[in-house]
């Protein structure tokens, strides 16, 4: 049976100058590992920047290497990959009219595999994004991300599952306080815990 891999909390940085990134190495999880607080935070970032996309080129439209999904309460958030960096989240407010710097939330070399998923309920926000060694000559991904943020969108919980196939679907409850990703199996989120631990 899978085991999802380790895991990591991301706060991204609400300065400008400000660039954090998870950096996935060996097969272990960390215990130190948390969920985002399940308290609403105030929103702490700064909205100064325009949308970014992938640099990594795609024929025909729309890309799958750029995601962007609407929330209910009309803030915004994006996700794309960056060659030789990994996976970028930004987040966009309608009050200012304007986005996050592009924070890394996920770190690595490797190719992007397929494209980025997002799923959002009730403040809660899950995406899926792969990553490969050889993705570009149709291996399989060898980095599996299962990504969660919460309120305010400057902590992400991120679960990286090493040579397994990446994960179909993302499913939010309602009331946002649990995530379900599946792929034959599944790996759970919820706000009081974080990733399930095996």
């Amino acid at each position: 049976m899978h085991r999802p891999g380790i895991q990591v909390l991301v706060r991204t940085a609400v300065t400008v100058s400000s660039m954090i990134a998870a950096a996935a190495c060996g097969g272990h999880q960390d215990p130190a590992t948390r969920a985002p607080s399940a308290s609403a935070s105030p929103d702490s970032s700064v909205y100064t920047a325009e949308l970014e996309k992938s640099d990594l080129s795609w024929s025909g439209s729309p890309s799958p290497y750029n995601a962007v999904l609407k929330l209910d309460d009309g803030r915004r958030v994006a996700m794309h990959y960056l060659s030789g960096k990994g996976l970028v989240e930004q987040h966009y407010s309608p009050r200012a009219k304007a986005w996050t710097e592009p924070k890394v939330i996920y770190r690595t070399k490797t190719d992007a595999c397929q494209g980025i998923e997002l799923r959002a309920k009730n403040g809660t926000v899950a995406a899926i994004a792969d990553f490969g060694s050889y993705c570009y000559d149709g291996e399989p991904p060898t980095e599996s991300i299962a990504a969660v943020g919460v309120n305010s969108l400057t902590e992400w919980s991120i679960n990286v599952t090493k040579n397994f196939d990446g994960w179909e679907r993302a499913s939010v409850s309602d009331d946002g306080q649990q995530v379900v990703f599946g792929r034959g199996t599944t790996l759970r989120w919820s706000r009081a815990d974080g990733f399930e631990r095996k």
